[in-house]
């Protein structure tokens, strides 16, 4: 049986810069195996009657195509010149430029080729390193940025076979604040099960479609995994290698503590800020970690608040940070056997997942005096909304009391049981994360 092919979110995202950019490239970044070059090559073999690719890592003799002149008619000629049969079909030619961190040269270009708007421009890369150093300007005015993730949660059921019709069922449900029917619960807690082992890397969902097998799905991990590594071989520098790598490997330590803020500690016995602040820096570049800030104070505007020093990082795919715990680990959470602080980090990171892939901008809240800490604050309409985070159904007493102090319109429980509502207070189940509802702007994401 054929594997189907993943449906994305971006794509529609894609269709939207098509018909309103003006004067403008897109630029797409994330890490690396999150389907980028995928969804942009589907892309512009449909919607463009030319389509032009070029991969600065697979073909490192593209990088002349950058050098000298960056006018944009420069461009065209050299492009013509490097690339076998080559079409310009003007304002219907999509110009690809993959792994640009590769071609600093590219990424300045982007200014004059989107003044030009003869041709449309985007670009991808993860953005790896340092590499901004290397670029004599960035084409700010002239690029709009995305970021692009793995596969959320939703796009997990669309291609595990569950319709819009199914899922708007279910968004009734949540919109009317209405009790799920059991079984009906009950099988989307099963799917949640099989995201939190999974995730939503697209050769990793694939191999599940294809097998169902989740030995393969682990050895395509471990893959995904050794690559990462080999990135961090190829793009760092030689002395920032294994504190990079430490840091990263650290985070399923990180999220088994009790208080799941990150520790340099954890990393190594001699590690502080100084010493690995860039690691993380970097890792963050490269789309394989996001950090969630604690704030001071939980009102609006949370970025006034914020306490950097202070802060929590996640994986940006669940199914490799769970791959990170090992098998037997997958396995457990998959039957609901194990319990613990570990498992709470997990599935902070699976809602965190969930929500930055949906453009959450979240931070956290944790008091001077430890009494008191909320998993997630967003803003909304000007107000903050906290969401706690229970992998178990469990009593709230830090959200309860936060609902005391600070009133907000909604606060959200997430656990594993069904809807319930008291007061302000909404519980709901952990897979409803899916639909909650975003404040501010998300973009063309």
């Amino acid at each position: 049986m054929e594997t189907p092919v993943l449906k994305r979110k971006i794509y529609d995202a894609l269709l939207r810069w098509k018909q309103k950019k003006s004067r403008e490239c897109l630029l797409i970044k994330g890490a690396r195996q999150v389907g980028k070059t995928f969804i942009i090559e589907k892309f512009g073999r449909e919607q463009y009657s030319s389509y032009i690719y070029l991969n600065f890592y697979q073909n490192p003799e593209y990088r002349e195509i950058f050098k000298g002149s960056l006018e944009a008619e420069e461009i065209y000629k050299r492009i013509s010149v490097y690339v076998k049969e080559v079409r310009f079909v003007p304002h219907d030619t999509l110009i690809f430029l993959d792994e640009i961190q590769e071609c600093p040269n590219a990424r300045t270009a982007l200014k004059f080729l989107a003044i030009d708007d003869l041709y449309d421009v985007v670009a991808s890369g993860s953005l790896l390193g340092l590499h901004y150093r290397e670029m004599a300007s960035i084409p700010v005015g002239y690029e709009r940025t995305i970021e692009m993730f793995s596969l959320d949660f939703e796009e997990f059921l669309w291609a595990a076979g569950k319709s819009e019709q199914a899922l708007g069922v279910l968004y009734e449900c949540f919109e009317r604040k209405e009790k799920i029917a059991p079984g009906i619960h009950e099988h989307f807690v099963a799917l949640l099960r099989d995201y939190l082992i999974v995730g939503g890397m697209p050769e990793a969902v694939n191999a599940f479609l294809d097998s169902h097998n989740f030995q393969e799905v682990y050895a395509t991990q471990k893959k995904i995994m050794e690559s990462y590594q080999e990135d961090i071989k190829h793009y760092a520098s030689t002395q920032m290698r294994q504190k990079i790598s430490d840091c990263y490997h650290s985070i399923p330590r990180q999220l088994a503590k009790e208080y799941t803020k990150f520790q340099y500690k954890v990393v190594s016995r001699e590690g502080n800020a100084r010493r690995y602040e860039n690691c993380l820096n970097w890792l963050v570049d490269a789309g394989m970690i996001a950090m969630c800030v604690n704030v001071s104070t939980p009102q609006f505007p949370l970025i006034a608040y914020e306490k950097p020093e202070q802060f929590k990082v996640y994986v940006t795919d669940i199914g490799l940070l769970t791959s990170m715990y090992g098998y037997e680990t997958q396995i457990a959470l998959w039957k609901d056997t194990i319990s613990g602080p570990a498992k709470g980090g997990i599935y902070e990171n699976l809602v965190f997942d969930m929500l930055i892939k949906r453009g959450f901008s979240l931070n956290y809240y944790k008091n001077d005096k430890n009494t008191q800490e909320i998993e997630f604050l967003y803003m909304k309409d000007g107000n903050v909304i906290p969401i706690e985070v229970k992998s178990k159904n469990g009593a709230t007493v830090s959200l309860n009391n936060f609902i005391t102090e600070y009133h907000p319109p909604c606060a959200y429980k997430l656990i594993s049981g069904n809807i319930g509502v008291s007061g302000t207070k909404i519980t709901l189940p952990l897979y409803m994360a899916m639909f909650l509802p975003a404040g501010g702007e998300a973009g063309f994401a």
